[in-house]
């Protein structure tokens, strides 16, 4: 078994019980025993479009601030290769009307239950030719958040395969809580080989959902096309942060941490 994270004290996974505004008995049964589900069919491909047309221009403009102020190169971020374009919403009032579209208020409802607050919302483009994988990591592992199970929405913007790099993971991990992560170079790492490792491909409309502590990991991209995806994550009310320098921190920022419910 791998090694938990030190703030990892005690940890149990909550299970979860309906009725359900929108995934099925046999959906949240899989979130609980595997840490994952796939949801199909949630948005129409209008409603995407309208999100990857706000996002283009967005990861376009910080893909040249890379090349151009950072060398090709920040953190975990590669122009031409991967780019990670934080805090949409506060940028652009479709992503934001989006975050709070009435399937994800449900989703988080199902998952979460009331009082709900985006957390998080980032793009993720995979570039042309990418032979990197991104390493097996968990959404928590990259700030401590407690309590550390919240919910992650992995939405392809386009076709997500395993020829240009849609998201696996490593059923039932997510019950030890938070992993201990080390960085490798691509990002943080918590696992390195995972024999039972699930492949999830989904289609535009469709969302892949997990829990933040569900190890995951994306492929390399070996298509001609950008594997497009946006992420969104959601946390109870209530939570807080444990920043690496000690401080603790709500989870309140009223520009991009707003009530959803």
């Amino acid at each position: 078994m791998s090694t938990n994270h030190p703030l990892n004290q005690g940890f149990r996974w909550q299970p979860h019980a309906g009725p359900y505004r929108l995934i099925s008995d046999a959906q949240a049964k899989q979130y609980d025993a595997l840490g994952f589900f796939l949801l199909e069919g949630v948005f129409s491909e209008a409603e995407i479009a309208e999100v990857r047309d706000a996002v283009d221009p967005l990861e376009a403009e910080y893909e040249q601030r890379l090349r151009d102020e950072h060398g090709g190169r920040a953190l975990i971020a590669r122009a031409g290769e991967i780019t990670f374009t934080t805090h949409l919403v506060m940028r652009s009032p479709t992503l934001a009307r989006f975050s709070r579209h009435p399937k994800l208020v449900d989703l988080c409802h199902d998952t979460l239950g009331p009082g709900v607050r985006l957390y998080w919302d980032q793009s993720v483009y995979k570039k042309p030719g990418n032979p990197e994988e991104f390493p097996w990591h968990q959404d928590n592992g990259y700030a401590f958040v407690q309590p550390q199970q919240y919910l992650t929405c992995w939405i392809p913007l386009s076709p997500a395969t395993v020829d240009n790099g849609c998201p696996w993971v490593a059923p039932g991990r997510h019950q030890q809580g938070t992993l201990e992560h080390t960085f490798d170079g691509n990002g943080l790492r918590c696992l390195d080989t995972v024999e039972d490792a699930v492949a999830v491909p989904a289609q535009v409309g469709d969302v892949v959902v997990f829990s933040s502590l569900t190890p995951h990991r994306t492929g390399p991209n070996l298509t001609r096309e950008v594997r497009k995806s946006y992420i969104l994550q959601y946390a109870p009310d209530g939570a807080v942060i444990h920043t690496r320098e000690g401080e603790i921190i709500r989870a309140d920022d009223a520009a991009r941490q707003y009530r959803i419910d």
